[in-house]
């Protein structure tokens, strides 16, 4: 019975033998790793996203500032520029009005660095409101202000009343008074680099940097400037039409009343102009009457009627 169960056994096995040669099973030389189904992003692939997307939006932010700064400097600039040109048309309207008694007084001092300059006129009177009140100006004045930046402002200052002594004998015809204050100031541009006044007299040709002559304005007046420290040099020429004074006109006026007789003078051009007198008798019967014709009439005159 041992001896049959063993025969079985030694069946079985080779059998099972058989069948493992028949059906080779493959063995890899690594472990099988158990395959799991990933349900997210690794903290990697987060991280470089990130990354990614801040290196884009610091571009678009970027591109946009300087976008943005360059536009800002565009309207600056077209500011700065529409301001300069109102100040010089302002200037402009202000020198061609102004009247034949004009007192004017230019005043250059050496500020070192800068040239300081007082343009002062008067005789120019300005109505205007301020702080509520109606003022009046009797005198105006262009003033250089030296700022701790080494720039200059330009100031227009305002007088209620007169600061030009035309009688003064300190060897320039005009003398502006230093007591007296002015009741307004308006700041008219900053950051001047530099802002030169030079007066050319009409009898010699000759430009001036100070202007003291008494009764007198110059034909024109030419700025020389520069705005801000990489600014240009712009110079401007302002002309001032000759005016006949109203006071020289008046007395004229006044002497030639007084002579009476032997004509009129006509001085609103500067000039004496006799006008002969011309007497002129009407006719005793009028216009459609039929008296005696005048015979006193000029030559080439014809009487009213014929």
């Amino acid at each position: 019975m041992k001896g049959i169960l063993d025969i079985g056994n030694s069946v079985i096995g080779v059998r099972n033998n058989t069948q493992s040669s028949n059906h080779p099973v493959s063995q890899s030389p690594y472990p099988r790793r158990p395959v799991s189904r990933r349900d997210g992003f690794t903290l990697l692939e987060l991280v470089i996203a990130l990354l990614l997307i801040a290196l884009l939006v610091g571009m678009v932010f970027s591109t946009a500032r300087s976008s943005l700064i360059l536009g800002n400097s565009v309207v600056q600039t077209q500011n700065e520029e529409m301001l300069h040109q109102a100040f010089f048309e302002l200037l402009e309207k202000r020198f061609a009005a102004l009247p034949g008694n004009t007192r004017m007084d230019l005043v250059v001092t050496d500020g070192g660095s800068h040239y300081i300059t007082d343009l002062t006129l008067e005789q120019v009177p300005l109505s205007f409101t301020w702080g509520g009140q109606e003022r009046t100006a009797k005198a105006i004045q262009l003033s250089t202000v030296k700022r701790r930046s080494g720039f200059l402002d330009i100031v227009l200052r305002y007088y209620e009343n007169e600061i030009i002594d035309p009688d003064s004998t300190t060897g320039s015809g005009f003398a502006s008074s230093a007591d007296e204050e002015p009741f307004a100031e308006i700041i008219l541009l900053t950051d001047v680099a530099y802002f030169e006044w030079r007066a050319l007299d009409g009898r010699t040709m000759e430009y001036q940097y100070d202007w003291d002559l008494p009764g007198r304005l110059p034909l024109q007046m030419e700025l020389s400037c520069k705005f801000g420290a990489s600014g240009e040099e712009i110079r401007q020429i302002f002309w001032i039409p000759p005016r006949q004074n109203p006071e020289v006109f008046m007395r004229q006026l006044q002497q030639s009343a007084g002579q009476g007789g032997g004509g009129t003078t006509n001085p609103g051009n500067g000039t004496d102009v006799e006008i002969p007198n011309i007497e002129i008798n009407p006719r005793p019967g009028g216009r459609s009457g039929g008296g005696q014709e005048n015979n006193n009439l000029p030559p080439g005159v014809t009487p009213p009627g014929k």
